[in-house]
């Protein structure tokens, strides 16, 4: 019986040797030898081979496990799955072969009792975070729950993924679960502080850029934890001096993406990112105009030196005719308008939910007045070869159009509202200036 056990022993160090190693000939000749080597583990953390192999990254050994029959959803000691293993390692391609093999994401582990999602979010794989997501919006599983539940699940000590990647500082994972819903302003239970948001987590782990993403899509400055504390109060605890500028509640009020894009039919992915680009670079003058004079200046995109040395490739005709400076680049479907995304922006910003029914209104073209169905990026034909004479004309043209706007601004209360950055508002927000006096009186 000693010399039994002993064989067996052997032959599962040489499975999982094999697996770690990615050796698909010995895996093959194993099993076919000892079928029952399948369903081995290893003695303490009881990993199985599925396990090993997610872990490790070795998709051929994977997918020749599940051909196998192998359960996608074998448990370890601590109850993770092999699609945990996967996504805490970042190995894409395992994490989708197994979400292709139907493993569940709803499974939560002992250790945290998190999800694939809380690893994927918490060690910062992007990749891996959106084959999930894309996953759980055709998953029975995740639509039994609805997906908006799943993407805010939360872990034993309430966690959502968003507090997990505000707190890593894994800025690229908090704008992918913001975008896929994630509540902004979701207060923890146990995790960290009591009540803290992933405003109050991303000060404390001091990155910038996640405290970026969270001001654009609504993060409140003014949201206390369970100790009474606003986020600015907890950069300055952890002594990140640029995060407590932007956070401070008396500096400008940042740039929120409107809500009322979201209510758009087929937002085109390329006028989105092309919307956002101009939303987190309006921010970031912002940010330059906050940091001035200080020792925490960040380096900011500077659009003017863009625009002077692209105006003589542009006829005036392309300009915006909302705020005469920016080049059209977002086109209004159907009506055919153009305007620059700053201007597109702050229309949509403008916009108020109707307090009877607290429903958002779809914005509307402000040219023709009818609603906008779909937003394009305008495909800008420049000419290499100008004539100067022709240039120097358009210029000409350029500086008059200029002047005649500067002339009429009192006018057009309407377009200069528009173009204003004070257009610009967070949607449903409270009054920071009100809010921002009282909490100066109180220090």
């Amino acid at each position: 019986m000693g010399q039994s056990l002993s064989c067996s022993a052997t032959h599962d160090r040489a499975l999982f040797t094999a697996v770690q190693q990615g050796d698909l000939q010995i895996l093959s000749s194993l099993l076919e030898a000892h079928p029952s080597l399948l369903h081995q583990t290893t003695l303490y953390d009881r990993h199985s081979a599925l396990h090993l192999a997610a872990a490790n990254g070795q998709i051929q050994i994977l997918s020749r496990l599940l051909d196998g029959s192998v359960n996608p959803d074998v448990l370890n000691r601590q109850k993770q799955t092999p699609l945990m293993l996967a996504a805490m390692h970042g190995n894409i391609a395992c994490v989708e072969k197994l979400l292709e093999a139907g493993a569940n994401v709803l499974m939560f582990d002992t250790v945290y009792g998190r999800t694939c999602l809380h690893y994927a979010a918490y060690y910062g794989h992007s990749s891996c975070l959106k084959a999930i997501l894309s996953s759980a919006q055709s998953s029975p599983v995740a639509a039994s729950w609805g997906f908006a539940r799943f993407v805010n699940v939360r872990d034993g000590k309430g966690a959502t993924p968003l507090h997990l990647a505000a707190r890593q500082r894994r800025s690229e994972c908090v704008h992918i679960l913001l975008d896929s819903g994630a509540l902004v302003c979701a207060s923890t239970g146990g995790y960290g502080c009591s009540g803290s948001t992933p405003l109050h987590l991303a000060a404390r782990g001091g990155s910038l850029d996640c405290i970026r993403e969270l001001l654009a899509w609504g993060g409140d400055r003014l949201q206390r934890d369970a100790s009474g504390r606003i986020p600015y109060m907890v950069a300055l605890k952890h002594k990140h001096g640029a995060c407590a500028s932007l956070l401070n509640p008396t500096s400008a009020e940042p740039l929120v993406w409107p809500s009322p894009l979201k209510f758009i039919s087929e937002l085109n992915p390329e006028a989105k990112a092309l919307l956002e680009q101009a939303l987190m670079d309006a921010n970031r003058e912002r940010e330059k105009n906050i940091l001035k004079g200080s020792s925490y200046s960040v380096s900011s995109p500077s659009h003017s030196d863009g625009v002077a040395d692209n105006m003589s490739e542009v006829s005036e005709s392309e300009l915006c005719c909302i705020c005469f400076e920016q080049v059209c680049t977002i086109e209004v479907q159907n009506c055919g308008h153009q305007m620059c995304a700053q201007c597109t922006l702050a229309l949509c910003c403008h916009n108020k939910p109707n307090p009877s029914t607290s429903c958002l209104t779809p914005p509307v073209c402000p040219f023709c007045r009818s609603a906008i169905t779909r937003l394009m990026v305008v495909k800008i034909e420049r000419h290499d070869e100008t004539d100067q004479d022709s240039v120097d004309m358009n210029c000409s043209k350029l500086s008059k159009s200029r002047r005649f706007r500067n002339l009429n601004d009192s006018g057009s209360s309407s377009f200069k509202g528009l173009s204003s950055v004070n257009s610009f508002s967070k949607l449903g927000g409270r009054s920071s200036g009100r809010i921002a006096a009282e909490w100066t009186d109180k220090q």
